[in-house]
């Protein structure tokens, strides 16, 4: 082989080393941080990652809030309207968090099959629910071919 050949060679080899080791670094940065929504129907059935970051969402289900008088601890269910979760939460709410409200919550599942939560996002108006609920909502609804309960219904986009 020309000199001037296998050098290019081993220039291209380089080149392409070095490009496989930034897009196996950078794959394996993104998935560390990559949270995935599950509705509450998804983590009853078990297909939900126990012990992962997750987002779980839905409509916080009615007379099901308890508060601990003794500490910021909150326990809540989070319904679809198929299932509901148990969600557990150390923390100020926000403002707009009440029951038969739609909201997203970002934690972990524990082995009791308990959310764990680390943050709470409440919809910020009236008329606005994160797709993910809204999406959840109505299959879950076609599901069991009812309307959603108290007559609240998932906005449309």
């Amino acid at each position: 082989m020309h000199p001037i050949r296998k050098k290019r060679l081993t220039i291209v080899l380089f080149l392409l080393a070095g490009l496989s080791i930034a897009v196996a670094l950078t794959t394996y940065a993104l998935r560390q941080n990559i949270n995935l929504f599950y509705d509450p129907s998804q983590i009853s059935a078990g297909e939900a990652p126990v012990d992962v970051r997750i987002r779980a969402g839905g409509m916080v289900e009615q007379g099901s809030v308890v508060r601990d008088t003794e500490s910021l601890k909150v326990e809540f269910r989070v319904t679809d309207f198929s299932h509901s979760v148990p969600v557990e939460y150390v923390g100020i709410l926000p403002d707009l968090f009440a029951e038969g409200q739609g909201i997203v919550a970002m934690g972990r599942l524990n082995n009791q099959g308990r959310f764990v939560a680390d943050q709470v996002l409440a919809k910020h108006d009236e008329n606005y629910m994160p797709p993910e609920v809204a999406d959840a909502l109505e299959k879950a609804s076609k599901s069991n071919g009812s309307a959603t309960a108290g007559g609240a219904k998932p906005a449309t986009y």
